[in-house]
């Protein structure tokens, strides 16, 4: 098996192309192992020369209530009064340390992303 490390673009769309040709193979052949090796080199030098940032706080728990079918008003217990929700839904107002763990709490919504204002 005669597999080298992803070290430019061209060894990137190449490799590219060998996944894509070999996305049909069986587990536990040498087919299989060949694209679960290929796959592996291709999210490594995806994760390092094209890294996606996290989104800021308001865009997660906009995407939270899009996700959930929630209201403004249904922000109301973790952030405060419906004029607060607007403010941090706005970036007028940034989110205090209580409100960040009720929307974690709550909503599921991830710390790392909840503490980027």
């Amino acid at each position: 098996m005669d597999i080298r490390p992803i070290k430019n673009d061209e060894d990137y769309r190449n490799a590219l192309s060998e996944v894509d040709a070999l996305m049909d193979a069986e587990p536990d052949t040498p087919e299989g192992d060949r694209l679960d090796i290929m796959t592996a080199l291709v999210e490594r030098y995806e994760h390092e020369h094209f890294p996606i940032d996290l989104p800021d706080s308001v865009s997660a728990i906009s995407f939270t209530m899009e996700r959930k079918g929630l209201t403004p008003k249904d922000l109301v217990p973790c952030i405060g009064g419906l004029n607060r929700v607007y403010e941090v839904l706005n970036h007028k107002r940034k989110l205090s340390l209580r409100m960040i763990r009720n929307l974690h709490e709550r909503f599921e919504i991830p710390l790392e992303i909840l503490l980027r204002q």
